[in-house]
């Protein structure tokens, strides 16, 4: 099925001619910047957080680029994933006309951004297997899909989406493909971020909040072709990452090791964590995960929230959601804090 990506775009958005920066119009060094109204004086904090950053994030995606084997032209830096979910739907969606398909149980900004800018959703749930509904998918797709999003792995189940389904959806399927690799850094199952070249249509999602721990930080990742990023960096905000944000980045981004050491650690805390929650008999049935959390089916959801939360335990209850009865979902901790947890579902007495 051929891919237009002129075809797909919103003609406002054809049209749009973007806000030019100071930052933008001057790239390089210079001994006196009296360019962009900025405090020439300083801040409070340091001589340089007076000045804008750098709005394309260049050094920052030198850097992945050299970890992601992806050329700098193929990335864009959002304000978290959720801004990347946002520019798209803006670039591709027009209000009240077009569609997005997902596949719940799923990541809930996607719904959350479609109602923002009055996109309808359309939606086709995951097997019991947590796996796609292709039959269905076909079905559900019309002239106004622009956007399927995948999450792979997915939140909440944790499980890889089958690779040759995704593929079958990149070749046949006109609009844009989004795959939301948020957890891939805890998964056996390799990116999609090498097969850029072969499908135009292809977005690819990830973010530093999870296996890299910058989660207060705020910065996602988009891969995609040259011409899909020029659009997204055409509709951003100027300066959408900060100055600390892009610092802190960097030097966290020198520390690939450090991060690989934590990812695998959380990998075997994982299965140990799965491991002890099975000898619990409150404890149902623990689904496979491919990501840093489990989703654990237990007696009575709502009620062992409760209990976790006066024990001053956290987790997520998503009992509620489809196809996740009788579930909560349980992100794994340090030893100590999967300790704690595994400890306080033990002592819990569920009310006869």
């Amino acid at each position: 099925m051929t891919f237009d990506l002129n075809n797909l775009l919103r003609e406002n958005i054809k049209k749009l001619v973007p806000y030019s920066s100071a930052r933008d119009e001057f790239k390089g060094e210079a001994s006196t910047f009296l360019d962009a109204n900025e405090n020439s004086f300083g801040s409070p904090l340091t001589k340089w957080y007076n000045r804008y950053p750098d709005p394309l994030q260049i050094k920052v995606k030198e850097k992945l680029a050299s970890i992601k084997g992806v050329p700098i032209e193929n990335i864009f830096l959002g304000n978290g994933s959720d801004e990347c979910i946002d520019v798209l739907m803006r670039a591709f969606c027009e209000p009240g006309v077009d569609n997005i398909l997902i596949c719940p149980p799923t990541y809930g900004m996607y719904q959350v951004s479609a109602n923002i800018n009055d996109v309808n959703i359309k939606k086709v749930p995951l097997t019991p297997a947590f796996q796609l509904n292709m039959p269905a998918i076909e079905e559900a797709i019309d002239d106004n899909t622009k956007i399927i999003f995948l999450c792979s792995p997915n939140n909440p189940t944790g499980n890889s989406l089958d690779r040759d389904d995704i593929e079958v959806i990149l070749n046949n399927y006109s609009g844009i493909v989004v795959i939301d690799e948020a957890y891939i850094n805890f998964s056996r199952f390799r990116s999609f971020t090498q097969e850029l070249a072969d499908y135009p249509n292809l977005v690819i999602l990830q973010t530093l909040s999870k296996a890299w721990g910058l989660a207060a930080l705020r910065v996602g990742m988009a891969f995609a072709s040259q011409e899909i990023i020029q659009v997204m960096n055409k509709i951003k905000p100027p300066y959408n990452i900060n100055q600390a944000s892009q610092e802190l980045t960097l030097q966290a981004l020198e520390e690939v090791g450090q991060v690989n050491d934590m990812i695998r650690e959380i990998v075997a805390q994982r299965d140990i964590l799965a491991k002890d929650l099975l000898t619990i008999p409150s404890v149902q049935k623990i689904y496979p995960s491919d990501a840093n959390f489990l989703l654990v089916q237990v007696t009575n959801p709502k009620a062992m929230y409760n209990y976790l939360l006066e024990k001053g335990i956290v987790v997520r209850d998503r009992s509620s959601v489809e196809l996740c009865a009788g579930c909560l979902r349980i992100t794994v901790g340090t030893p100590a804090e999967n300790v704690s947890v595994v400890n306080a579902i033990k002592n819990w007495k569920p009310v006869s």
